[in-house]
């Protein structure tokens, strides 16, 4: 555990992917969708149990949202002073006519009620504001967002019901790389929150349409689940593995500099393949990548297997019961150390992808 820390600054650790959730019993404006809260829609109402119970969330009456919070702040207790978490704000599912879908909204969380707890726990979190570009005033809200203290932009198209190839998107790219604010979104296949369900709009090559604007895009665990059409072949071009079409896009020259991958989640268990073993091998991408834990996933334990990953070769073997003991005291700290034991190819993640602050804060670090 020691060892995870050594050559690494705490005040550069940022978590780059921290999702902020409850069920809006803090009057902060947190809203559930029907389905996660009716065993008439089992397979959601049985996420949201998992996620909260991953987060140790207390039942009683409001207490939800606090005691979501305040488990994440436990959590930052057992980590060296000066790491923070990105907590993630997201928007609700919105029309092409910029009318709101409730009913298709899984979660909504609200950028005032990031902005509040970030504010009012300065010293664990940041926080990243969710804009649907659909939203006729989405400008307004990005730029207020902006204002308020946002580090980045938070996008789940195949969930939210945005297509990023499209040109309704075009304003809001435009003000993005005006404001310089980095876009955190989420491509390849989406178990956790349904939605919209479009799949296809996890297609990695949809980010052209950004990174064509100049907007610095973070693909969320470098889309490395799920299958989509290679569109770069045409409409009718063969379908292949989201990680292959992302890594397309990272050794196009032309994107050096605006494309991103964060590694959140990339040690689940469904993740852990090839994947894994080239993020880690790619020594030329490491100075592109961002650590996230994709929080409170690493407290769901069906999600991740030590043991698999020993087997894989990425942890030594006799590491394993302490990786099991860890993540039954801390999560998030094991994740964290988890991820800097990963060996590949006799390679290891660099240090600055765990020292993600300076992608998010562009001011000089306080001496």
């Amino acid at each position: 555990m020691r060892a995870a820390w050594d050559g690494l600054d705490a005040r550069k650790v940022w978590d780059s992917h921290c999702h902020l959730a409850g069920n809006g019993d803090s009057g902060g404006g947190i809203r559930l969708g029907p389905a996660m809260q009716s065993m008439r829609n089992p397979m959601q109402y049985a996420r949201r149990l998992f996620f909260t119970n991953a987060a140790c969330v207390r039942d009683e009456t409001g207490q939800v949202d606090q005691s979501y919070v305040e488990r994440m702040r436990a959590l930052t207790d057992g980590m060296p002073q000066g790491v923070k978490l990105l907590l993630l704000a997201f928007d609700a599912s919105v029309t092409t006519a910029g009318a709101v879908l409730r009913e298709q909204t899984s979660l909504y969380v609200p950028n005032s009620y990031a902005a509040q707890i970030a504010r009012r726990h300065a010293q664990s979190f940041e926080w990243a504001a969710s804009v649907h570009p659909y939203r006729r005033d989405c400008i307004e809200r990005l730029e207020a967002a902006v204002a308020q203290g946002a580090r980045a932009l938070k996008w789940l198209p195949a969930t939210m019901g945005m297509d990023p190839a499209s040109a309704l998107c075009d304003p809001f790219y435009a003000a993005l790389a005006r404001l310089d604010l980095p876009l955190i979104t989420h491509a390849g296949e989406e178990r956790a929150l349904l939605g919209a369900d479009a799949q296809e709009l996890g297609n990695p090559l949809r980010l052209r349409r950004a990174l064509d604007h100049s907007v610095r895009v973070v693909v969320a665990h470098c889309a490395s689940m799920g299958r989509n059409r290679d569109s770069d072949r045409g409409g009718y071009g063969p379908v292949v593995d989201n990680f292959a079409l992302f890594a397309r896009l990272m050794d196009e020259p032309r994107y050096a500099g605006r494309l991103y991958g964060d590694i959140s989640a990339m040690t689940q268990t469904a993740r852990a393949g090839a994947a894994l073993a080239q993020v880690i091998q790619r020594e030329d991408w490491h100075a592109r990548l961002l650590n996230g834990s994709d929080y409170p996933l690493p407290g769901v334990f069906p999600l991740y297997s030590v043991g698999y990953l020993a087997e894989l070769g990425y942890i030594e073997k006799s590491a394993a019961p302490l990786f099991k003991r860890l993540r039954e005291h801390n999560p998030l700290l094991f994740e964290f150390v988890l991820k800097r034991s990963l060996r590949s190819g006799g390679k290891r993640l660099a240090a600055g992808v765990f020292e993600t602050r300076a992608f998010f804060d562009k001011r000089a670090l306080p001496a």
